[in-house]
């Protein structure tokens, strides 16, 4: 067996689906194992797309998604989706083809080291030196992105080492075929009860939610202890949700650039859990957070329990042992005059986005879109996110009551353009569900090729680019402070007719009223379809109304 047929039979075991991958130089031998094998490779028109793939595949299954690109340059644009990976803490593998390694430090051809590119962000990074050692590399890679914290790693296995022959009989130890994040992490009883002691004592304890519970799987333990406690909850924006229907407990996401209510600085106890301290939580800075804060941290990684700052209570666990341990200890009540006066706040910071903002005669806004949105998903909808303006209308509109698992954004890096891989990624996950991608038309321009994928590999989904001929967030921002519009403004593109050249459906919606519909007859198409509408940049308005 040659060492890309053993790669291959390594990533099979583990129950990878497909490889996202863009061919070139070393990657022939994966190619061909691939196809001998019958393993699905989903090729892009570029190596950043690719490694979106498997971040996004990752981030909406907790399973290691997989990403194989050729060497030099086209490793630097797949480190695009391997670094987002990093900032959510995603189970993602990157595999870098190269050439001979015989030729490697002496000037060959796109010589240069991959590994060293990985190793500050990667849990695990490694140019595997000979075949028989691709097996074990394997194993450490997704026991690296399944472990503690998930994340991204790398290898990068030459042609010669893929062409390599291993022997049948080559002595092994067991390596499992562990493929998806799966944790475990039991609190221990006194710490159970210090923590519900600390609740009990509150007078206005805040849940901050973040991606690890996500990959906890801890979405019922998480509103079970919210329930019991009086506890009101938030997720830092960008984050994995895990709140999938509407709580009177869930209070919206923090961090974003609109606003929110006032929630961190009237708590006098936090419970971050599987969260990082960022600039999405104001960095816990006090003030303005209140001087006699107290933090409960829970995070399943031993090394996060102290990221940023000294938590009053640091709990070794993952969030769904935490938060069941918690409850079953806490024998206080409810603070339900706390829970009133969240919802009280979080009422009135809402109240602001009900209403439709003033606009000339006809013209359109993100308003528009999240209302649409609103009409035609259901719980069989996967909902993707990319871009500055409109995912504040998204966040602000849609995400006030719940935070589903179901919801895809960009992450916690910010990136715009990995929305149509993304929603490629969603659709090959879950095949039996709709998936609606809204993007802004800067961040299509990233990504508009891979319509051209989607269409070619059969991948249909339905994607609304809110197009303000613009980066909008900027402009607002530039309205806003009366500084003159310069270098924000992007044009017409004719995004429809882009779409139809790219072999998907394209269609222009003229008024907000047919949105909806046009949403609809996008998903009975079975096509990968790109809705174009049309909006009006007003200046602040457009990102508060």
């Amino acid at each position: 067996m040659t060492g890309a047929q053993t790669l291959i039979q390594q990533l099979k075991s583990r129950g990878v689906p497909f490889i996202s991958m863009l061919c070139g130089n070393g990657t022939e031998p994966i190619i061909e194992a691939a196809h001998e094998a019958d393993l699905a490779l989903v090729h892009t028109r570029n190596e950043q797309a690719a490694s979106y793939m498997a971040d996004s595949y990752a981030r909406l299954t907790r399973r290691v998604g997989v990403c194989v690109v050729s060497s030099g340059i086209a490793h630097i644009n797949a480190m695009a989706g391997l670094l987002n990976a990093h900032y959510d803490g995603a189970p993602m593998l990157l595999i870098t083809g190269s050439n001979e390694s015989s030729t490697l430090g002496r000037g060959g051809f796109q010589d240069i080291d991959h590994v060293a590119m990985c190793e500050s962000f990667c849990k695990h990074a490694e140019q595997v030196d000979h075949p028989e050692r691709i097996p074990q590399a394997v194993a450490e890679c997704f026991h690296a992105a399944t472990t503690g914290r998930p994340g991204p790693t790398h290898l990068t296995i030459p042609r010669d080492i893929l062409r390599g022959e291993i022997a049948d009989d080559l002595p092994m130890p067991p390596l499992g075929t562990r493929g998806k994040v799966e944790q475990s992490a039991a609190l221990a009883s006194k710490d159970a009860e210090r923590a519900a002691g600390m609740l009990t004592e509150a007078r206005k304890p805040l849940i901050v939610a973040g991606s690890g519970c996500f990959y906890a799987d801890a979405g019922p333990e998480l509103l079970a202890l919210a329930q019991a406690t009086g506890a009101p909850i938030v997720t830092p924006i960008w984050d994995r949700g895990v709140v999938n229907e509407p709580s009177e407990h869930f209070m919206g996401v923090v961090g974003g650039a609109s606003g929110e209510p006032a929630l961190l600085r009237e708590a006098d106890l936090l419970i971050i859990a599987g969260a990082d301290v960022d600039y999405r939580l104001g960095y816990m800075d006090r003030p303005p957070l209140r001087a006699d804060l107290k933090v409960i941290r829970i995070d399943v990684d031993a090394g996060r329990l102290y990221q940023a700052i000294a938590p009053d209570l640091a709990l070794l666990s993952d969030p769904k042992s935490a938060f069941a341990a918690i409850a079953g200890a806490y024998e206080g009540g409810a603070h339900e005059d706390w829970l009133a006066e969240a919802r009280g706040m979080h009422a009135e910071f809402y109240s602001a986005w009900d209403e439709r903002p003033d606009t000339p005669a006809g013209a359109m806004v993100g308003w528009d879109i999240a209302r649409a949105v609103a009409q035609v998903s259901d719980e069989d909808t996967i909902l993707a996110v990319d871009g500055g303006n409109i995912g504040q209308w998204m966040h602000m509109t849609l995400c006030r009551n719940s935070y589903p698992e179901a919801l895809l954004t960009c992450g916690a890096s910010g990136v715009i353009g990995y929305g149509v891989p993304g929603a490629m990624a969603a659709k090959l996950a879950f095949p039996e569900r709709k998936v609606l991608l809204v993007i802004g038309d800067g961040s299509l321009g990233f990504c508009v090729p891979e319509f051209q994928s989607a269409a070619r590999h059969g991948i249909p989904f339905v994607a609304i680019v809110a197009d303000d001929e613009a980066w909008g967030i900027v402009v607002s921002g530039q309205k806003a402070r009366g500084a003159a519009c310069v270098a924000s403004e992007l044009g017409a593109c004719g995004w429809a007719e882009t779409a139809i050249a790219f072999g998907a459906r394209g269609v222009r919606v003229a008024q907000a009223r047919d949105i909806a519909p046009a949403i609809r007859e996008g998903f009975a198409s079975g096509k990968p379809t790109l809705i174009e509408v049309p909006l009006a940049v007003l200046g602040p308005s457009d990102c508060r109304p």
